[in-house]
């Protein structure tokens, strides 16, 4: 095969692994819909927290600007995939600020005003203080950290399931799309030799193999303990 032909099948393989992953973020970013519908039918925030959903918006925004040609090139579809989730939790955000009490609202509005505050910050630093290469390192670094700061965000919920032996807090669904969307960007940061998308996102995709590891396994036993009831109640 011509050098021409394995580079073209390099870059289908490549592309395909970013739009896969773009289509499986949308899922994630869609998961939260339910949530708000409810917040928005009892016109309360109830008991639900709006911290994820500002951290995820920090964390867009960091991996948006890293995606930009300005800052990195031939990654569009890390700015495509963050521009989209973005836009998603400050839609969320909106609501829930709207939703929330008094008290709420305000530490809402603060930190949605420290998230632009802080991402203002990091755009001019990188534009104004750093130069290529050294631009790129420091949102690289900025979006490695924040991106394992979330996918690390999984782990109460993985304490919460061996603790209880049971799979009510971590949709099965949830996890997997969380699995395949990790696992597709870490392919498209190996196959584009950037170690700031494949790094935090190899990290994302082992997280998430312990998540249907546990999923299945504690589903196991609850199957087991159910069945076990009901013939003892046949008895």
């Amino acid at each position: 095969m011509s050098e021409d032909g394995v580079l073209s099948i390099y870059t289908v393989f490549c592309e395909a692994a970013g739009v896969a992953g773009n289509l499986l973020a949308f899922v994630l970013f869609v998961s939260p819909i339910p949530t708000f519908r409810r917040i928005i039918r009892n016109e309360s925030t109830e008991q639900f927290s709006g911290l994820p959903y500002i951290y995820a918006l920090l964390n867009c925004l960091i991996c948006l600007w890293y995606g930009v040609p300005i800052v990195s090139s031939g990654i569009i579809l890390i700015a495509t995939v963050n521009s989209v989730g973005a836009v998603f939790q400050l839609v969320y955000v909106a609501i829930f600020i709207r939703y929330a009490d008094k008290g709420r609202k305000i530490k809402m509005l603060g930190l949605l005003l420290a998230v632009f505050s802080a991402f203002g910050i990091i755009v001019f630093l990188s534009l104004h203080v750093f130069q290529q290469p050294n631009r790129q390192l420091f949102v690289g670094y900025l979006s490695v950290f924040s991106l394992i700061s979330m996918f690390a965000s999984p782990l109460f919920v993985i304490n919460l399931v061996v603790r209880t032996k049971s799979v009510e807090y971590m949709p099965f669904y949830l996890s997997l799309a969380t699995f395949l969307m990790s696992g597709a960007f870490f392919a498209y940061g190996l196959l584009k030799h950037d170690s700031f998308v494949s790094v935090p996102n190899g990290i994302g995709a082992i997280l998430g193999i312990i998540q249907l590891v546990l999923y299945f396994h504690y589903s196991k036993i609850s199957e087991e303990a159910s069945r076990r009831l009901l013939l003892e109640s046949y008895a």
